[in-house]
């Protein structure tokens, strides 16, 4: 499955994947495990303390994207994603020194600089014709590295925090080793080096097209953002449940979300004018999920619907970004999906600090009910969007 450009090569594609696996890797053991239990029960500090470092790394990663986008555009591949790679490599190393809330808070922000180079370059390589299938693809790799990372950091954590650590610094310094053998050549060969002055205006009007999707993409990804601060701290408190159950319950729908992602990719290409009920159907059924969730404390009840809730994730997620790929101009894809992956970023920079607060307030119970509520407006609102009203202007725009 191609999603490097041509000019990486074949060979660069199993190597792109893999720096992938293992930058998600680290970023999910970090953010949804040894951040949060680490914060926590090991230096002490506050879940609003925890959400802001959250939100600080999706912070940075978000910034960074137009910027990284651009760069795609016009330096190397290598370049670009050593220079990330190196920025998180010292978020990991400043670790053990965070027992102040702005020391940690930093570290998680460092980490995030190196998350947007590779994951744009994959973005840049998909194909149009065949988009969602393609996607449903990468997010498996995608997924599977930010899905591994915690289910084996919680179970490393129940033995050595210093073991969890040590597993983080390796997992980095490999995916710094392989980035060395990426290519020095530019990027794809079907960009076209247009100034940043005349690359605006036109972005202007992809923004303009984008309008009636822009609130969706920040609420959905700010409700996510929330979950990720109390989850940990939800399942340990209120389920009682071990490092290695709570892997379990992360297992279940992990492996429920994968296996599930290339099915509905290619099911949203066969079907590309129903995607709409793609998304309505999938935030339907994480809503109604993520509210049973919080109302039991059954282990085996959990893990029924922690894989019904990755099954109802995996529906939405290639028909989501199908329907964004047409707004991204096919001259300037690496400043274009930047553009759209920043959009997407304030809401994952916006949710953690929030769901830390209302958790500080409330209780992480209280976040989840919300985050339920949330996302079954969101589900709500698909149904009466004129999504055609928004196809047509991305259908002027590629003319």
């Amino acid at each position: 499955m191609n999603f490097i450009p041509k000019r990486s090569g074949n060979s660069q594609i199993p190597l792109f994947a893999i720096i992938l696996l293992l930058v998600e890797f680290v970023r999910g053991a970090a953010l949804v495990s040894f951040l949060p239990l680490y914060g926590t029960n090991t230096l002490g500090l506050t879940l609003d303390v925890v959400g802001a470092a959250i939100t600080a790394h999706y912070l940075t990663d978000t910034v960074l994207k137009m910027g990284i986008g651009y760069l795609l555009d016009r330096f190397s591949i290598r370049l670009v994603v050593l220079v990330g790679l190196l920025a998180s490599l010292a978020g990991i190393l400043l670790l053990p020194l965070a027992h102040t809330p702005w020391v940690f808070i930093s570290a998680a922000a460092l980490y995030g600089v190196g998350i947007s180079p590779i994951w744009i370059v994959c973005l840049t390589g998909v194909k149009e014709d065949k988009r969602a299938t393609q996607m449903g693809t990468l997010y498996t790799i995608w997924l599977g590295g930010l899905g591994a990372g915690p289910i084996v950091c919680n179970i490393v954590l129940d033995y050595s925090n210093r073991a969890a650590y040590l597993m983080l610094l390796v997992s980095i310094l490999a995916a710094l080793a392989l980035a060395l053998f990426i290519s020095g050549r530019n990027n794809t060969a079907d960009v076209q080096h247009v100034p940043l002055r005349e690359q605006l205006p036109v972005l202007k009007e992809r923004i303009h097209a984008l309008r009636l999707l822009l609130p969706g993409m920040v609420l959905q990804t700010a409700v996510a953002g929330m979950l990720v601060t109390v989850l940990p701290t939800f399942v340990t408190d209120k389920l009682a449940l071990s490092g290695a159950q709570y892997s379990l319950l992360l297992a279940a729908g992990g492996v429920l979300t994968l296996s599930g992602l290339m099915p509905f990719g290619k099911l949203s290409d066969k079907l590309s004018h129903h995607r709409r009920w793609f998304l309505v159907t999938g935030f339907f059924a994480v809503a109604a999920t993520l509210y049973a969730l919080a109302s039991t404390d059954s282990f085996a009840v959990c893990i029924a619907l922690a894989a019904l809730l990755g099954f109802s994730y995996a529906a939405v997620l290639p028909a989501w970004n199908a329907l964004l790929a047409a707004f991204v101009p096919p001259s300037q894809k690496g400043l274009g999906w930047g553009m759209l992956s920043t959009v997407e970023g304030i809401g994952a920079m916006i949710g953690p600090v929030v769901g830390g607060v209302i958790a500080t307030w409330r209780g992480e119970p209280f976040v989840v009910w919300l985050s339920a509520l949330l996302f079954g407006i969101i589900g709500l609102c698909y149904c009466f969007l004129p999504l055609a009203e928004a196809s047509s202007s991305r259908t002027k725009l590629s003319r």
